[in-house]
């Protein structure tokens, strides 16, 4: 049987929701904020568990909306990193502090984006982002999607410095998460995740992932190139202290 807490659907079914907006390509890493919800009335693995088949379903929307509107330099330098860090939570998985993993993650998205807010103020405050960034980009963001789907911020810090357009932004980042989420299926499948009740429980959910991903997409399609980067780094604050605050206990 699935899930049948109703406050568990109460929180599931926004945090669903909120991942497709996020997928379909409005509001940066805000998808990061899913598992969290969900774990407010079960345990962060059993909803890491739930949600990674309902991202895939999303990842499919995401690649035919987006196809061929990529940046294939970007996916390169990153992906590899990605199953570094990928393979180093598997081998880990279960002694790593979670607590810890919040506060990196969201140290790490709000010093970039109070970055920009000071670049727009003083331009001389940028921070550099080489090319070897791209690989250590894509390890942390390996390591924690596979841990929480918490891979967001980390690409998002490194892709949102390039300066891309914005739907070449969102395409990069759909592929990039598109190889990542199908390729951890293997090891949460070996480490025991996937049960009768969250694949049950991800069937349910699942009809939800195309509504998200819809509005994701209307709204993209909607707001200007120049707002449209200014609400990635304001979802990016919000998300990077939500994460501090929770990985300090508060």
């Amino acid at each position: 049987m699935p899930i049948e807490s109703f406050w568990f659907y109460a929180a599931a079914v926004p945090a669903v929701l909120i991942s497709g907006v996020s997928k379909g390509g409005f509001g940066g890493g805000l998808g990061i904020l899913a598992v969290p919800l969900m774990a407010m009335s079960v345990s962060p693995i059993e909803a890491a568990a739930v949600m990674a088949p309902v991202l895939c379903a999303m990842d499919v929307f995401g690649l035919r909306s987006y196809w061929g509107t990529w940046q294939r330099r970007m996916i390169l330098l990153m992906v590899p990193g990605a199953f570094v860090g990928m393979g180093l939570a598997a081998l880990t998985f279960g002694t790593i502090d979670e607590a810890s993993i919040r506060l990196i993650i969201g140290g790490i998205a709000l010093i970039f984006a109070l970055n920009y807010w000071l670049q727009r103020v003083a331009p001389l405050t940028r921070l550099p982002m080489p090319p070897w960034m791209g690989p250590a980009a894509g390890a942390i963001s390996g390591f924690t999607s596979f841990i929480a789907h918490a891979g967001g911020p980390p690409a998002q810090v490194f892709l949102l410095a390039q300066n891309l357009d914005k739907t070449l932004y969102v395409g990069t980042t759909v592929v990039f998460f598109t190889v990542i989420n199908y390729i951890k299926l293997v090891p949460y499948a070996g480490l025991g995740l996937f049960t009768e009740t969250t694949l049950l429980t991800a069937l349910v959910l699942a009809p939800l992932a195309p509504l998200g991903m819809w509005i994701g997409f209307r709204l993209h399609g909607r707001v200007p190139q120049e707002l449209f980067y200014r609400l990635c780094y304001g979802f990016l604050v919000i998300v990077g202290a939500k994460l501090v605050l929770d990985g300090l206990g508060i």
